[in-house]
């Protein structure tokens, strides 16, 4: 059991944006060890087939049980929407998503909903499920933002030109009167600062990142998987540029981290899991 509780966390995104995930495990659960992996050589996934993106977790899954962690957070909208079920069947280990933690948060400070996320998210109506599967009386409004993960990986927060495509993507959002604002992908917490010039103050942000991470918490401790003695340091992974990672992440991480570049496993063949962990949401 002490093996177990001593190894470390996955976590995987397309990209950055799963840092908000990981800061949030540095706070909430510093003694936690972290295999953050960013699959980088196919971002952004928001445009992708949900076939692509299912075959694209399996392979991220595959490595890294291969690399004998305990659990796996999802720290990508898209995958949660479009895997995340699928792949709980395959794997014999705990996998959180990022969609539930949030849409329970939101629901708990508004019923005017508004959603921003990839276009493959949005189109899933993942979260307007969840939402209204919680609270049936609640609104909800999605809207798909294919140009901010882009914006984001390239480091153009606070271009002139993220700011415009920034305005037109929450206009009609905003023309809904909403109360309250989901982060419906981990990049996107990025730019609050530039959202923030945008909405109205009264209007409630919700970063399931926050969230994500207090269902982890909860769930290790249930398992009694808790890591008990001090973290090792954060390994870090991508499957494309090391470099560009590196010097991308170094704005939010404050320091620049060692990154491996890793292949995955080219071809996967689920083994079904006799008894499946569930998750405390």
């Amino acid at each position: 059991m002490r093996e177990i509780q001593n190894s470390p966390i996955g976590v995987f995104d397309s990209g950055v944006g799963g840092l908000t995930v990981l800061r949030e495990l540095y706070r909430q659960l510093p003694q936690e060890s972290i295999l953050y992996f960013a699959d980088t050589a196919r971002l952004p996934y928001g445009n992708r087939e949900a076939s692509e993106i299912l075959q694209f977790v399996r392979e991220i899954l595959a490595w890294m049980t291969g690399q004998n962690v305990k659990m796996v957070i999802m720290a990508c909208n898209t995958s949660s929407a479009l895997a995340l079920e699928a792949v709980r069947q395959e794997f014999d280990l705990p996998i959180l998503g990022v969609i539930l933690p949030g849409a329970k948060a939101a629901v708990k400070q508004g019923k005017r909903i508004g959603v921003i996320s990839t276009p493959a998210t949005a189109k899933s109506q993942a979260y307007r499920q969840a939402i209204q599967e919680i609270n049936p009386e609640a609104q909800v409004w999605q809207v798909g933002c294919p140009q901010f993960v882009p914006l984001i990986e390239q480091n153009r927060i606070w271009d002139v030109y993220t700011k415009q495509v920034a305005q037109e993507y929450l206009s009609p959002l905003l023309a809904h009167d909403i109360d309250t604002l989901v982060y419906g992908c981990t990049h996107y917490r990025h730019l609050e600062a530039l959202i923030k010039t945008i909405i109205p103050g009264t209007i409630k942000l919700i970063d399931p990142a926050s969230y994500v991470v207090q269902a982890a918490k909860k769930e290790l401790e249930l398992m009694g998987l808790s890591k008990i003695s001090p973290a090792s340091p954060t390994r870090f992974a991508v499957s494309g540029c090391s470099e560009s990672f590196s010097r991308l992440s170094q704005q939010w991480l404050g320091y620049c981290p060692f990154v491996e570049s890793v292949s995955l496993p080219v071809s996967f063949s689920p083994t079904l899991a006799w008894e499946q962990i569930e998750v405390l949401e």
